[in-house]
């Protein structure tokens, strides 16, 4: 979609009485601070802003007047549910309350900053954080998720970091209707389109489908940067007479209440929002301009403060700035640039137009700021300066539209302890067990179950990600060691040292709809397992936490289980939450998503050289399963093929989850592994067939052994999603070594097979297979084409 477009289509919500006259703009100079102090019946748009009735009483008891057209404006945005966090932020706490002084020992940054930073050794850092752009992606899919990119992005680089790489987390509805296709299309080419452009490798993420969130899709996005710890930059507005300047893009109407007034309503019945802002448009080539010339500010130490435009724009960054600051700042908003000149103050203060960032400068730094802006052709202009008057005072045109204290705006907003009840369906969803017996065509056996492994790695959920991940550039810049399809992406941020991360996301929502505590501690649980499985000591935790309306006191309660079930589970597993974001409404018609809260955990290599892929390589190989199985088939992807969701999610043990993670750990630093792969959706042989797949080098296992030691048959071996299990092919040379480890730590540990050589197909050396001796052999040849067939399917 143009910029044109955006502009003339989108409802300018912005629009007050007084803007609606011939001489707009001049009715908005007549709104300032002294004519509403002698307007008080004056009539403003409070409902159209988002505002509850109750809501805009309080700004008045605040302000003691009336507020101007141009306050109206600031407080609406940033008293929306996607600013303020008036719905979550009590329960938030909880990630702060529960960390222990042993958690903090890596963090530099916590929750309430642009991003979490965490020490990862010999003076490096990394800032990561995830975010949502759900509602602006629905309504315009390319700029949606583009702006996605670039707002994530954004973050990172406030913190001081250089960006190196960024994650999708993505949730679309049924595969086979009819709008699914415009909106994979659509976000995924904006995924890529920015991402690509920016010269960010892409590494990972999520692909889901399912008929719930059709009119609601999730586009989450996550971003990380490497920094040293000297350069960490934060946000706040500090140094009476320090300047104030906004650089970058020029303001324009194409964002004017985007993500912060979108992404608080839900959609109506007709799956469009009640009141249609105008999507971001973004410019990556902008944004990498903008990148470079905030890093060359950072080295040279020209800024005192910075921060992102994102949600609430200018209305944002004046009233965080100077509410984490010394409390003060004077702007003069006429000087903002734009790029369309008929905007009024409360547009340019709504506008949520991308790839721009406010700073404070020193006096002394001016001309160094000014050069290096010069030196990148950046545009800025010098907005005003910072006070000690404890007041945020916005000036259009000489004259006073805004006299706020600014903690008022940015952190003093409303704050509700909804209503939660536990939904009266639970109880019979959780009794609806997946029940079936070995003689039902719902658990195969035998041969058949060759073909049920088929039926399920062709599955949607399941499939080859590749139509998507093609898409993305994986390896620019030549750090990445690791990406789609492995467990978990990694990146290298030394290359005299080998200093690396790891990154992973997860979250299943079937779980966390059959019970939201567990299903948050579950996601935590398999991001963990997933960083481990690579090598990596998992060390922080970033969410994005995906809901339906706070207003239903089902998806309260909801909220506030899963909240409490993700802060508990990070205490147990001794990783903090550095930040992340929280995502309401997502619902139409008054239905809403499942409970979908992504985690992201983040974990440090010494050497990236040491990290373990997700697939075998080596024929002979010994293959051993981690863990033990029990009969957990309720949520699990072959109860969703069968079209059942009911019953009680896995049951999961941090405690084992941790000591596989040191096993896991210890065996790739040790060169004990070659190949390790988590156990999680679509069970053992989802894992058997990703590790066949990775490289197409086949596999011989006899599973009757494993499945009498834990009580179960094979199918359920195969299918059951039981936590705390992982694949690993350990060399012939270490198996001694290897096995005395899971002795010594006493966790079950059982050899189900061997790699087999990749074959030529001829009678010597017959084609790979999945050969499960006694029960089917499957040729890889055939898995393949079943993995990669469905994705093009529907969208090639």
């Amino acid at each position: 979609m143009s910029e044109d477009t955006a502009e003339n289509t989108a409802e300018n919500i912005a629009a007050t009485p007084e803007t609606e006259a011939p001489d707009a703009s001049r009715a908005f100079n007549l709104d300032t601070v002294e004519h509403a102090a002698t307007t008080p019946d004056t009539e403003l748009p409070w409902a159209e802003l988002g505002l509850k009735q109750d809501e805009f009483a309080r700004i008045g008891q605040i302000l003691g007047r009336r507020p101007t057209a141009a306050e109206l404006a600031m407080y609406s945005v940033m008293w929306s549910e996607h600013c303020s966090y008036k719905s979550s932020k009590i329960h938030l706490r909880q990630f702060g309350d529960k960390v222990t002084d042993a958690m903090k020992e890596h963090l530099l940054v916590g929750i309430g900053e642009n991003a979490g930073v965490v020490d990862i050794g010999d003076g490096w850092a990394v800032t990561f954080k995830v975010e949502s752009h759900n509602h602006p992606s629905f309504v315009e899919p390319y700029q949606g998720a583009a702006t996605g990119v670039g707002g994530i992005v954004r973050d990172i680089i406030s913190m001081g970091a250089r960006p190196v790489a960024v994650m999708d987390p993505l949730r679309f509805g049924a595969i086979d209707h009819p709008d699914t296709a415009r909106l994979v299309h659509g976000i995924v080419a904006g995924i890529g389109g920015y991402g690509n452009s920016l010269g960010l490798p892409n590494i990972g993420g999520e692909l889901v489908f399912d008929p719930v969130y059709q009119g609601n899709p999730l586009v989450n996005a996550l971003a990380v940067g490497v920094l040293r710890h000297e350069d960490i930059r934060l946000a706040n507005a500090s140094g009476k007479g320090n300047k104030v300047v906004l650089f970058g893009a020029r303001t324009g109407g194409d964002g004017i209440g985007g993500a912060s007034v979108l992404a608080s309503e839900s959609f109506e019945g007709s799956g469009k929002p009640a009141k249609r802002p105008a999507v971001q448009v973004g410019d990556p080539f902008a944004e990498k301009v903008l990148i470079e010339c905030c890093l060359e500010l950072f080295a040279g130490g020209v800024v005192e403060g910075i921060q992102d435009l994102g949600a609430a724009g200018i209305s944002c960054a004046t009233s965080e700035l100077a509410s984490n600051g010394d409390g003060g700042m004077h702007v003069e908003l006429t000087d903002v640039l734009l790029r369309d000149p008929s905007l009024t103050p409360g547009e340019i203060l709504m506008s949520e137009s991308q790839e721009r960032m406010m700073a404070v400068v020193a006096p002394e730094n001016v001309a160094a700021f000014e050069a290096i802006m010069g030196r990148w052709a950046v545009e800025y202009s010098w907005l005003g300066e910072v006070t000690d008057t404890g007041r945020l005072v916005i000036e259009w045109d000489g004259e006073v539209i805004v006299d706020v204290d600014p903690r008022t705006v940015a952190h003093e907003g409303p704050v509700y302890d909804r209503p939660q009840a536990r939904p009266d369906w639970q109880d019979a969803t959780q009794a609806d067990r997946f029940t079936g017996s070995a003689a039902d065509t719902d658990r195969p056996a035998g041969a058949a179950l060759g073909d049920a492994v088929v039926a399920l790695m062709s599955s949607p959920n399941l499939c080859s990600p590749d139509w998507v991940t093609d898409q993305y550039d994986r390896y620019v810049q030549g750090n990445t060691a690791l990406a789609m399809p492995d467990d978990a992406g990694v990146v290298r941020v030394d290359e005299g040292t080998g200093l690396g991360v790891a990154i992973a996301t997860d979250a299943n929502g079937r779980y966390a709809y059959l019970d939201p505590y567990e299903g948050a501690r579950l996601a935590l649980a398999e991001s963990y397992r997933n960083v481990a499985t690579t090598g990596a000591r998992p060390l922080a935790v970033t969410d994005c936490l995906n809901f339906g309306s706070p207003e239903d006191p089902a998806v309260m309660w909801q909220f506030v289980q899963a909240v409490s079930g993700l802060s508990d589970a990070c205490r147990d597993l001794g990783v903090p939450v550095t930040g992340g974001n929280v995502s309401l409404y997502n619902q139409t018609g008054g239905v809403p998503i499942h409970p979908t809260p992504v985690v992201g955990v983040l974990g440090v290599f010494d050497d990236v050289a040491r990290r373990t892929p997700s697939g075998w390589r080596e024929d002979g190989q010994a293959i051993y399963l981690l863990g033990s199985t029990r009969d957990e088939l309720d949520g699990s992807a072959w109860a969703d093929l069968q079209g059942h969701l009911g019953g009680r999610p896995p049951v999961v043990d941090l405690a084992a989850e941790k000591t596989l993670g040191e096993i896991l750990i210890n065996a790739s630093r040790d060169g004990m592994v070659d190949a390790a792969h988590d156990l999680s959706t679509g069970g053992l042989a989802a894992a058997l067939a990703e590790a066949c797949l990775r490289y197409d080098v086949g596999a011989r296992v006899g599973l009757d052994e494993a499945a009498e030691r834990d009580g179960v048959d094979v199918f359920t071996l195969l299918f059951s999603e039981s936590q705390g299990r992982a694949l690993v092919a350990v060399p012939r040379s270490e198996e001694v070594r290897f096995t005395d480890m899971c002795t010594a730590r006493g966790y079950p540990a059982i050899r189900i097979g061997v790699v087999d050589s990749v074959g030529t197909g001829t009678e010597d050396a017959p084609a790979p297979s999945l050969d499960v001796q006694g029960h089917f052999t499957v040729p890889l040849a055939r898995l393949r084409e079943a993995w990669s067939a469905t994705l093009p399917a529907h969208f090639a």
